[in-house]
């Protein structure tokens, strides 16, 4: 999946990346890394509004598994269970965030439990970037779930 067709998925699929003008700068199997403007995404102290960063932070987290599931060639859902967002510094311009795998080993296993049981669970997380600057730090744990599942 290159980078313009996830982001078409994005904003076809999911409104709020378009919305807030979210683009994908890059989308590998090891990590997906959105980016956004300021203007879309502002609060009330010309920052950006720290759902716009939780949101971007949890869109890149999401897009990694779609990335990966969708090169595994496996159909799933994937939603998100829980997370946990640490705001480091305000970010006063464009800003980005970057997603990795929690733990890459885990990989193996999850596929394996989501084809035997039909859903699985893993962790990614994700740096909130302002510029090259770390801003935030994010984790969430998502569930997946096969074909036919509920």
């Amino acid at each position: 999946m290159t980078p313009l067709n996830l982001e078409a998925y994005l904003h076809n699929h999911i409104p709020l990346s378009a919305a807030m003008q979210v683009h994908v700068d890059e989308a590998t199997e090891e990590h997906v890394q959105l980016s956004a403007p300021l203007a879309p995404n502002i609060n009330h102290r010309e920052t950006v509004f720290g759902g716009s960063a939780s949101a971007l932070s949890i869109l890149s987290a999401w897009a990694l598994l779609h990335v990966r599931l969708s090169r595994a060639g496996v159909a799933a859902r994937l939603v998100i269970q829980s997370n946990r967002m640490e705001y480091l510094k305000p970010v006063a311009g464009a800003f980005s965030a970057r997603s990795t795998l929690a733990d890459t080993g885990q990989w193996p296993g999850f596929l394996r439990m989501l084809h035997r049981r039909g859903r699985a669970r893993i962790v990614v997380t994700a740096e909130l970037l302002d510029g090259g600057d770390l801003a935030g730090r994010f984790e969430g744990e998502f569930v997946a779930l096969g074909h036919g599942a509920d």
